[in-house]
This record gives structure tokens, C-alpha cells and sequence, in this order.
């Protein structure tokens, strides 16, 4: 190893506060813990880097009760290690380090040393995003609520000129959604709106084929998750029946053998979340078996704050996408870090003559 780097880290953690209250099939969510996690050299203290480990509330494979504990006691471990100045290097090194129980923590890591490779300027990859201020399309996201909030939500998102809205489903009363999606596509054809659906889950295999057949009749893109994760055959038999694309997302949760999962079940699209499914190397790794099978795929937030937003953001910017990622969560809390990510017009923009909010 060639000049290893040897890094101390620290973390600090924030409670977000949702701007309303986040509304999913698995309950509602008002506020959100994220731990920033710092890497410097004592030596030279004008750099540091920044990453984001933020386990999501039950749906993290790290998402448990000693987090902050696990956390520290796996930051320690890191302050020992020595790193080449080399960000595949840097990847593969952690991987072999962190537990791929761990993917929240992996992937703030990774985040944060690619940060401090890249002189602490929240550069985390070669990416157009960052590097040229090239936008990346993204959806509008409509959170479940009652009727009345979720028809504010949708003119909100025509009268910011989004072309893709992902509606959230499962809720509410499923003829009160099936409504809402026809007063879209009363006003919007599919050629003018892409619309897509996330069930979360809620739906019992037993009536999601005709649900899902009802939703096929309102040009629908996709539909994430339709059933609960872990019903293989169930799924496997849906997605090689269903009318409506099928964009596995939570199923891919801590999931080691990618290719086991895709050959079996193959799903029209995958859906990635970098937290959850073990960071910058794993959702790489999915993209690639993905593409090899001439599946879709696109990459989201997991309400992380802008930090997270912004690696998420860089990391889906090198494979420069064509169709919107689901990558507009940053004006959803209160108290988020404030940064150059701004959104118009359905892309989501790096203003570089904007300055980040040092973390605290």
C-alpha cells in the first residue's frame, strides 16, 4: 500500500423534523434520526470529510435499539485502519470491514472518505451532477393522507411542472386512490404524466393481481412493492403475471445473493436505496445483474437529510439517468442541513455558488 492515510472519525447526530406528518402503509412518521458522520486527520484539520448513516424506522437491516452504540464502537474500529488514496480501493476496503448487517453505517463511511479523498468539498464521486451542475430528473412523491391532502399535494406538484409522480397507496380506502390517479389522468395522459404507485407492501397476494390489473387501467409506469418482501413465490408469480410493471424495492433489503433473487422472481424494475441495501458497492452491483437481465431500475432517497441526498444524488448521476430517480426528499423536514441541492421544474440541481451548512 502506497502512502496509507490514516483517518480518525466522530459523528453527530440530528433528530429531523418532518414539515407534516409522513404518511405510509406502515404508519406515520413525524421526525427522523440521522447520524453525520465525520472523518479527518488530526495533522490536517482543514479537510473533513462527511457521510450520513440514517437507519430507517423498521426497515433497516441496522435499524435496532444499540445503534448509536454499534456505531461508535465500529467508528473506533475504523480510526485504526489504514486507507489507499484510491475511492475502489476505499470501497472494496469497507466492505470487507463493515458488516453487510451494517449498510447504513457502510455507506456513511464510504460516503465520508470519498469525501475527505475528494478535499472535504462534498465531492464523493467523478459525477456530472456535482462536477457540471448537470440537473437529474426526478419524481414528484405524493405521501398517503386523506383525500383532501393528497389532491393538494398533486395540483402542488402539476403547478411545479413535474412530468413523473409517484403516489403513495395503501392507506386510505383503495377506491378513494384509484379515484385520485383518475382525476391525474382526467387532466394528464401518460404521454404528458408518468405516473407510478408504491404499496409498501400493503396488499395481500391474494388480491393484488386484480388490484393491480384496476391500476394497469389508468396507464400506470409501475407499481413499487405490491406485496409484503419475503413472499418469493407469491411474488414470482405476480410478476410473471401481472399487467402493471412490478418495481421491487424493500425485497432487495438485505438481500446478499443478488442473482438468486433476480433469475427467480424477475421483476420488471428494481428500485435502490444506497442506506439500505449496503451502500455505494452493492447498488453498483444490483445495477449491473439488473442491466444484464435488461431490467429497469432507478435509485432513491431514504428520507435521509441532504448529506445523504447529495451521495445519493452523485452516485446515480454516473450512470447518467435518463428517467426521474426519486431523489426530491430534501424539503421535507424542517431542521435539514441547508446545501446547494435545490429542485425546479422536476430535476434536482447542485448550485455550487450556494455553501453548505457545516453539520452540528
Amino acid at each position: 500500500m502506497i502512502n496509507p492515510i490514516q483517518l480518525e472519525f466522530s459523528y453527530i447526530k440530528r433528530t429531523l423534523d418532518f414539515r407534516f406528518d409522513a404518511g405510509t402503509s406502515r404508519g406515520v412518521l413525524k421526525t427522523r434520526d440521522v447520524y453525520w458522520i465525520k472523518a479527518f486527520d488530526p495533522k490536517n484539520p482543514e479537510i473533513t470529510g462527511w457521510g450520513e448513516a440514517a437507519p430507517l424506522v423498521q426497515l433497516s437491516p441496522d435499524y435496532r435499539e444499540d445503534f448509536e452504540e454499534v456505531l461508535a464502537k465500529t467508528l473506533r474500529k475504523m480510526t485504526g485502519e489504514r486507507w489507499e488514496s484510491n475511492a475502489d480501493a476505499v470501497l472494496f476496503q469497507l466492505k470487507s470491514l463493515i458488516s453487510f448487517d451494517l449498510p447504513s453505517i457502510r455507506f456513511g463511511l464510504e460516503t465520508a472518505i470519498l469525501d475527505w479523498l475528494n478535499g472535504g468539498r462534498k465531492r464523493i464521486l467523478v459525477n456530472e451532477f456535482y462536477d457540471f451542475q448537470q440537473p437529474i430528473p426526478i419524481n414528484g412523491l405524493i405521501w398517503m393522507g386523506d383525500r383532501e391532502f393528497m389532491l393538494q399535494q398533486i395540483d402542488q406538484k402539476f403547478a411545479e411542472g413535474f412530468e413523473c409522480i409517484k403516489m403513495k397507496i395503501g392507506a386510505i380506502d383503495f377506491k378513494q386512490e384509484i379515484e385520485l390517479l383518475t382525476y391525474i389522468r382526467s387532466r394528464f395522459s401518460a404521454d404528458q404524466i408518468t405516473l407510478r404507485v408504491d404499496a409498501n407492501g400493503a396488499f395481500s397476494p391474494e388480491e393484488a393481481l386484480n388490484k393491480l390489473q384496476l391500476l394497469a387501467e389508468l396507464d400506470i409506469h409501475s407499481i413499487e412493492q405490491p406485496i409484503p418482501a419475503g413472499r418469493w413465490k407469491e411474488m414470482q408469480k405476480l410478476c410473471r403475471e401481472t399487467s402493471l410493471p412490478i418495481a421491487l424495492d424493500e425485497e432487495l433489503i438485505g438481500v446478499r445473493e443478488k442473482e438468486v433473487l433476480l433469475d427467480n422472481l424477475q421483476p420488471q424494475h428494481i428500485i435502490l436505496k444506497p442506506t439500505l441495501v449496503g451502500g455505494i458497492l452493492e447498488t453498483q452491483e444490483w445495477i449491473r445483474l439488473a442491466e444484464a437481465r435488461g431490467m429497469g431500475w432507478w435509485m432513491t432517497s431514504a428520507l435521509e437529510s441532504n448529506l445523504g441526498l447529495n451521495a445519493i444524488s452523485q452516485l446515480a448521476s454516473t450512470f447518467k439517468p435518463k428517467i426521474p430517480q426519486g431523489l426530491g426528499t430534501g424539503k421535507l423536514y424542517h431542521n435539514n442541513l441547508e446545501s446547494p441541492l435545490e429542485i425546479h421544474s422536476g430535476y434536482i440541481h447542485y448550485n455550487s455558488s450556494k455553501a453548505w451548512e457545516t453539520p452540528a
